[in-house]
């Protein structure tokens, strides 16, 4: 890694809480658990196998650079996982709304552009908003600029629901500014 060492030992431009080492474990960590979960494999070749893949990535990372504050955020950890069980049963009410919607011609399919505003300041906070949006059933983040969202709402009620800003309010939350 290059850069410059502040008077925290911080290396690079990472910012207030950016430390190498213990954002290069969190990197090692979080793949270890995806590749257990992910191959359900317990046996000695595989987890050697899956423990070389591990390091030769994170070494590949570290060689690109990318670990930093946005690249490993493990500043949000704690507040993403009180994020995650809200924005899950708002999929839930959503895919619900939108198989109504499919299965009774009764109920209206307005498509609409719009812009919602957005309050997050970093890039990351921004993208995580957008693509919450995405996640949601019935809408869709068409475009991100500076300080605004072009959303693709299935109905009206599914654009006011991403204007009412809940969403918007839970993820600057998620950043650290709520």
């Amino acid at each position: 890694m290059t850069g410059f060492s502040n008077e925290d030992g911080d290396i690079g431009g990472g910012g207030s809480g950016y430390r190498p080492l213990v954002h290069g474990v969190g990197l090692c960590l979080a793949l270890v658990i995806c590749w257990l979960l992910l191959s359900g494999y317990f046996q000695l070749l595989l987890l050697s196998l899956g423990a070389i893949s591990v390091v030769f990535c994170v070494w590949i990372a570290v060689r690109m650079d990318l670990i930093d504050h946005e690249g490993v955020p493990l500043h949000i950890t704690w507040a993403a996982l009180r994020y995650l069980p809200w924005l899950m049963w708002e999929i839930v009410k959503a895919n619900i709304d939108v198989a109504k919607r499919v299965i009774d011609p009764s109920l209206p399919i307005s498509p609409t552009l719009f812009d919602a505003p957005v309050s997050q300041k970093t890039d990351l906070g921004q993208a995580l908003y957008a693509n919450s949006i995405t996640l949601t059933p019935g809408t869709v983040s068409v475009d991100l600029d500076t300080g605004v969202i072009l959303v693709h709402a299935l109905h009206e009620g599914a654009a006011d629901g991403v204007l009412e800003g809940e969403m918007d309010r839970r993820v600057s939350a998620v950043e650290g500014q709520g």
